[in-house]
């Protein structure tokens, strides 16, 4: 993801993201304050059980969000005030090449603490590859030339999603489609409607 973002040209950030509300530079600086949250978690621990694992970590909703709310707003102005935009991917570049590397070094049986719950690093961590995964989604969604993500990330994803919802998709829907179609990022088709069959009625799941 990093280096998809590295490779956008300029105009790109100007661009609609899939994220209602925010064009593709305000999700590269929701992606920076991922990055910190990451680093944040990763020195503290915790002494208490786990109370979340990487599936639990999210709650599932069934409507999706505006942009309308106090933090999306917060990162569009945080957003703007990158006023060169090669500013906003050098910052992306530098935090999260760091919190990829505290990821690397992290014992994945430590205890960390986040949104007041207590986690294993491994599962957090975890629970960050279906994230970014969705959040690399939002990033190509109206950049077509952009890199998608890699197979194993979306083939995890898919797998991850199926177990929060407790339904399966289609096996003809590739794990992209699964996703978009999953979380409401796309509108299923009348023929792929019809193959999901009653899973349908429950879309989308919401993931926060």
């Amino acid at each position: 993801m990093r280096t998809a973002v590295a490779e956008l040209q300029d105009e790109d950030l100007a661009q609609p993201s899939g994220c209602t509300g925010w064009l593709v530079r305000d999700l590269v600086c929701h992606l920076i304050i991922d990055a910190q949250d990451v680093l944040i978690t990763l020195v503290t621990p915790a002494e208490a059980e786990p109370t979340r694992d990487a599936l639990t970590y999210w709650e599932v909703a069934t409507t999706p969000p505006t942009g309308d709310d106090p933090l999306g707003a917060l990162i569009v102005r945080l957003a703007a005030a990158y006023e060169e935009p090669w500013l906003l991917k050098f910052h992306l570049d530098d935090v999260g090449s760091a919190a990829g590397r505290a990821a690397e070094l992290a014992d994945p049986g430590l205890r960390v603490g986040t949104k007041d719950e207590v986690l294993t690093a491994g599962n957090y961590l975890s629970a960050y590859v279906l994230e970014w995964t969705l959040h690399h989604l939002d990033l190509i969604a109206h950049l077509p030339g952009a890199a998608a993500p890699p197979a194993e990330s979306l083939a995890r994803s898919r797998e991850m999603l199926e177990k929060i919802a407790g339904t399966s998709f289609p096996t003809s829907l590739s794990d992209q489609d699964a996703l978009l179609i999953g979380t409401g990022r796309r509108a299923p088709t009348d023929a792929e409607r019809a193959e999901l069959g009653e899973v349908a009625i429950r879309l989308p799941f919401v993931l926060r």
